[in-house]
């Protein structure tokens, strides 16, 4: 087997930027910083925003609607 082949193994610290939260892991870098993490991203915490489609279907529905009037009136 070859001798030198495999990377340094650091006891990696991850610093979230958008919490400040901090936590250790295994990497090949020693130091490594990320937007989001686990504490502080939206599917994991449970406050994630939930898009209302309906609701944009039916205000297009009713733009177009208001447009189609405009030009039959013409």
């Amino acid at each position: 087997m070859k001798e030198n082949v495999h990377p340094k193994y650091y006891q990696c610290q991850v610093t979230c930027g958008g919490c400040g939260n901090t936590f250790t892991i295994g990497a090949a870098v020693p130091q490594i910083h990320v937007n989001v993490c686990g504490e502080c991203h939206p599917f994991y915490t449970g406050k994630q925003k939930l898009v209302d489609a309906e609701g944009r279907i039916d205000k297009f529905k009713a733009k177009f609607k208001n447009y189609q009037s405009k030009v039959a009136a013409k």
